[in-house]
């Protein structure tokens, strides 16, 4: 049985304060983590963080790291287990159809951002097999310009194909400004998301680049 995501009242859950350490022991017992750069990530404000992508729990794994309320976008699959879709809705995930542009999806991560939440994208849309960061999608730029908000580049770093009890290294890189994102109102949508999208991926890629934390 599917688990019935409910966009108006699954949002902040109460069990979220609960969940979240005993997702964090999860973490802890299946990869060695060192997380750099978490000064980062704003507190104050609605911020997107957006990362490579090359595990099933690294929306856990990032969220775990940082100091604030995170929320994530996951593929609507995992939410076709009731107890699998509990558990993720009330770590504050939310379901997203990756067959196409889902506007209802993304329509509703400008509103967490636009309530000062932090939002977790993968902008290349699904995991990555040879655990390299590669090409974005759309749909983070498609946030950023709605909120008009800065975005976090994160990237998750092994050196052993994310094997369990291996090491993992998550960096938090500095915030790119809305402004350096150069939106532009009177230019062709999707050329404008695209190289907003690429300036980000771009940014994970030199986080990622830089290998394991000493």
């Amino acid at each position: 049985m599917a688990y019935k995501y409910n966009y108006e009242s699954d949002k902040s859950h109460f069990l979220y304060k609960i969940i979240r350490p005993l997702a964090k022991i999860v973490v802890n017992s299946r990869y060695k983590i060192t997380y750099v750069g978490v000064e980062n990530v704003p507190t104050d404000r609605g911020i997107i963080l957006a990362s490579n992508h090359i595990t099933a729990i690294d929306p856990i794994i990032i969220g775990v790291g940082c100091k604030v309320k995170f929320h994530f976008v996951a593929k609507e699959e995992l939410f076709e287990k009731n107890i699998v879709g509990w558990f993720l809705a009330n770590l504050n995930a939310f379901p997203v159809d990756r067959s196409k542009f889902d506007f209802h999806a993304m329509n509703h991560a400008v509103k967490v951002v636009e309530d000062g939440g932090a939002l977790g994208i993968f902008p290349e849309g699904t995991r990555s097999h040879d655990f390299k960061p590669h090409e974005a999608k759309g749909g983070v730029c498609y946030v950023a310009k709605k909120c008009k908000c800065d975005v976090v580049p994160v990237s998750i770093y092994t050196s052993d194909e994310a094997k369990k009890g291996t090491r993992l290294t998550v960096r938090y890189g500095k915030p790119i400004k809305y402004e350096e994102l150069d939106f532009h109102d009177d230019v062709d949508k999707m050329k404008d998301l695209r190289y907003g999208s690429a300036l980000i991926m771009d940014r994970i890629k030199e986080l990622w680049g830089l290998g394991h934390a000493d």
